[in-house]
């Protein structure tokens, strides 16, 4: 081990990651890294052969830990993960996550010399199939999720939350580890803790993870609607976080809703100024095709016509989810 690099438990919260796992776990250990590594898989009820697929890499590298989260739940995965690394520093990946070979060495380097308490990049989406290449780009996109700097990139410094990120482990001797009730948006919520503690999180274009979009509506749907959740349990958790960024798909969404409605009743009553309302669902649309023929570079046929619904897909259901009560 070397006495200038600490060492670093990698941890992955895993369900149904056969088709990406192996990719990502031998990253790990091609990393140019000096230090020590182990990786910890926290192993959800996965319905595919992800299990066997990480039963069979453990035989190949010893240095891997396989704990079961019965749960399947991903904060839940990243806590018995902490508890049970080794290791100073704590790197979340997850299982459909592509790290270049300098990542550890970059981000722990940024990590000290920032004097940061977790540090991360850019979520880098690429997909592989015309749907997932679609999603790529919607979601690289401001027009598909706003202007944060993991997604679409900026100047290194101080940030509010960050792709994945790599912690000091004393951190969540301070602040706790991650809260259980959030299926989603359990790392914004992490680092708005680490925040409010004191410490920092620090962004740096530098650091880029290969990021796998979801492979189909429905489930890109769940992930959104998810989302939106996690944004709304974030707002009353801790009052007077929320933006126009988060606010801006559930507004949409009423928008839309309201729009229509006043549109039908005109219609109905023969109320010619209530046909107005249709203009909310008019311009929504006509900017959703605008921004899909602003993005149209370098896609193909298919992947140019999901684009446009990718864009409704991810703004309708994180809304949805938003206004929803869990």
């Amino acid at each position: 081990m070397s006495q200038s690099q600490p060492a670093v438990s990698v941890i992955m919260p895993i369900l149904n990651e056969e088709r990406h796992l192996a990719n990502a776990v031998d990253q790990v250990f091609a990393q140019d890294y000096l230090g020590e590594i182990e990786l910890i898989l926290a192993l959800g009820p996965s319905k595919d052969q992800t299990n066997q697929v990480a039963a069979a890499l453990s035989k190949k590298y010893p240095k891997m830990i396989l704990i079961e989260n019965p749960s399947g739940k991903t904060p839940t995965a990243l806590n018995l993960a902490i508890k049970a690394a080794n290791h100073p520093i704590i790197a979340r990946l997850d299982g459909h996550a592509l790290i270049e070979k300098s990542y550890l060495s970059l981000a722990v380097k940024i990590l000290f010399s920032s004097d940061a308490d977790n540090v991360g990049g850019i979520m880098n989406a690429q997909g592989t199939t015309d749907f997932e290449i679609a999603v790529a780009k919607a979601m690289t996109s401001k027009f598909g999720v706003g202007n944060a700097p993991f997604h679409v990139g900026g100047e290194a410094g101080e940030a509010l939350t960050v792709y994945l990120g790599v912690f000091k482990k004393e951190i969540f001797n301070r602040v706790g580890l991650f809260d259980e009730s959030f299926i989603r948006a359990q790392d914004w919520e992490m680092n708005h803790r680490i925040r409010m503690s004191g410490g920092k999180i620090w962004f740096d274009p530098k650091l880029k993870v290969t990021y796998r979009p979801r492979p189909s509506f429905a489930s890109l749907a769940k992930q959104y609607f998810q989302y939106g959740q996690g944004r709304r349990r974030i707002t009353q958790t801790h009052r007077g976080t929320a933006s126009l960024r988060y606010l801006a798909p559930p507004l949409t969404v009423l928008g839309l809703l309201l729009g229509a409605l006043l549109g039908m009743a005109g219609l109905t009553l023969g109320l010619p100024i209530l046909t107005l309302g249709f203009l909310a669902p008019v311009v929504y649309f006509s900017a959703v095709l605008l921004a899909a023929s602003s993005g149209l570079k370098g896609l193909s046929v298919k992947s140019s016509l999901y684009l446009p619904l990718v864009f409704v897909c991810m703004h309708i259901c994180w809304g949805v989810g938003f206004l929803k009560r869990a």
